[in-house]
């Protein structure tokens, strides 16, 4: 790929610990930074009009990993050159951290991109840092619970500018000396009100990181895909290649990101939505946050929930605020945070709970030895995660009449093809004015029932917002196809953009925005 002009990089001698001199003058924004810290941002014109005249400047397709490769004996691991962030979110005015490791040893740059619509080029370049000489980082000890905990040394320190718009940010790392290439990511948040909270799920892009080796939620050293407690995972780590379903490069450092989340960004931003973007951390520890937007977004793969995030979004319900589960599988284990070897608090957690019944979801091996109390997560999202879990189906209208069809012309019984999978949600709850939208069996493979039925549901809040749920997560598959996207295909096959997909959502997305008004 021909790299396009962006902002000129720089390359004054850096600190080993730090950015260069210039990068940190670039970073530091002066009074537009610390106005930030309170959740202004500097860019002019009306609030809600932040993401219209951020996708108008000028995008680039060279946030797009162009020479990546994992090390066979891991399966998902990059050490050519890897790293992380010292936070999951973070505001403008306050400072990221980056830790990097290059094996062999090699200088590196760091090129950060906001990820958005931009025409259609999915980011823009916002900063370069380095070059910065490269070390050898060590791989940490196995810990209690299993955790991979790094505790590294820092190669930049980044003053988040004032004139970041909330969103979710990549950083490319780049090895000079071969060229390899792999991603950090972390996510602006602001304090502003908006019409919608696009929340992430990195509680879940962590719990199925497997770096360095086997070392996911899912492995206690005994089983690949254990479902039980006494295992702990740290945000102080690479996120390595995603584990399931598919190959998908653009994943090496990015979580689940670019997976199920970023095709609803992407259209989104495309539509000049007013969105602003936090992570599941935030939801965890930010209930007064959750107010300032009519509708919460949950998207993708959103499985691991704590019970303070489950009990800040029910109260942000009780006090009118509209949720869309545009997500399957979500809300389903209940995680225990815990702080890493420094200290911090919420760098690490683990499994302890199940947010549904003994039974409910034709248990996973070793699901049985966690509790399951409640509440549970059909009593907040409308469904959830039921037997036999996975599986995929096309998404089948069930009330043609209900508000959310207007304007897609679907019949009962027509459905927008594969577009339900590869988890998904069913067993509605007896919830006052819930209404199945779609439902449909389904299937292990074509022809291949599997005993299960996904459930889309709708019901109304107390003030005249609602909660709907759409069963799966892959609803964003419908909505766009950025640069880079790799379309997922087991069980069933989702076809990509659809009209009547991007119409239920704008349908939905415009009842959250009148009901909050």
């Amino acid at each position: 790929m021909q790299r396009k002009p962006s902002q000129p990089k720089f390359s004054d001698t850096p600190s080993p610990r730090g950015i260069s001199r210039r990068a940190a003058l670039k970073g530091a924004v002066g009074m537009s930074a610390m106005a930030a810290l309170s959740g202004c941002v500097s860019i002019g014109g009306a609030p809600s009009d932040i993401v219209r005249r951020e996708n108008a400047k000028p995008g680039t397709r060279d946030w797009m990993l162009t020479k990546t490769r994992i090390d066979p004996a891991t399966k998902y691991r990059c050490p050519w050159i890897e790293g992380y962030c010292s936070h999951t979110s973070v505001r403008a005015g306050e400072r990221i951290e980056f830790f990097v490791s290059t094996n062999p040893v090699s200088s590196f740059t760091i090129d950060i991109y906001r990820m958005g619509y931009y025409g259609g080029a999915g980011g823009r370049h916002v900063q370069s840092l380095g070059p910065f000489q490269g070390v050898v980082q060590p791989e940490p000890a196995v810990g209690k619970k299993r955790v991979r905990d790094c505790q590294w040394e820092s190669c930049a320190s980044l003053k988040i500018p004032g004139d970041w718009p909330s969103g979710v940010y990549v950083g490319k790392l780049t090895a000079e000396r071969e060229g390899w290439q792999s991603y950090v990511i972390f996510i602006v948040r602001d304090d502003r009100r908006a019409d919608y909270l696009f929340q992430c799920s990195d509680n879940t892009w962590q719990a199925y990181n497997r770096w360095p080796k086997q070392f996911a939620l899912y492995d206690n050293g005994q089983h690949e895909w254990w479902w039980g407690g006494d295992v702990q995972v740290s945000f102080n780590r690479p996120y390595g290649k995603y584990c399931q379903i598919m190959d998908a490069p653009l994943s090496t450092g990015s979580g689940e990101w670019f997976l199920w989340e970023f095709p609803f960004a992407y259209w989104l931003e495309s539509q000049g939505y007013d969105v602003t973007y936090i992570s599941n951390h935030d939801t965890h520890v930010d209930p007064r946050g959750l107010l300032r937007a009519k509708g919460i977004l949950s998207i993708g793969h959103d499985e691991y929930w704590s019970i303070e995030m489950y009990e800040n979004v029910k109260a942000a319900i009780g006090a009118g605020v509209s949720v869309g589960f545009f997500s399957g599988n979500a809300v389903c284990g209940r995680i225990l945070h815990g702080a890493d070897a420094r200290g911090r608090k919420h760098r690490a957690f683990e499994r302890v709970g199940v947010f549904g019944p003994p039974g409910g979801t034709f248990e996973f091996q070793a699901m049985n030895s966690l509790r399951h109390e409640r509440p549970y997560a059909n009593e907040l999202i409308g469904a959830h995660s039921t037997g036999p879990v996975t599986g995929g189906a096309d998404w089948v209208c069930a009330l043609p009449e209900h508000w959310i069809f207007a304007g897609t012309g679907m019949k009962q019984g027509e459905g927008i093809p594969g577009l339900v999978g590869w988890e998904w949600h069913g067993d509605p709850a007896s919830i006052p004015g819930l209404e199945v939208v779609a439902t449909a069996p389904t299937q292990s493979a074509p022809g291949k029932p599997n005993k299960g039925q996904f459930t889309a549901t709708v019901y109304p809040g107390p003030r005249g917002n609602i909660v709907f749920n759409a069963a799966t997560c892959w609803w964003a598959d419908g909505l766009s196809a950025p640069p880079g996207y790799v379309r997922p295909s087991v069980y069933t096959s989702p076809q990509g953009p659809d009209r009547r997909a991007q119409q239920i959502t704008r349908n939905i997305l415009e009842k959250m925005r009148r009901a909050g008004a």
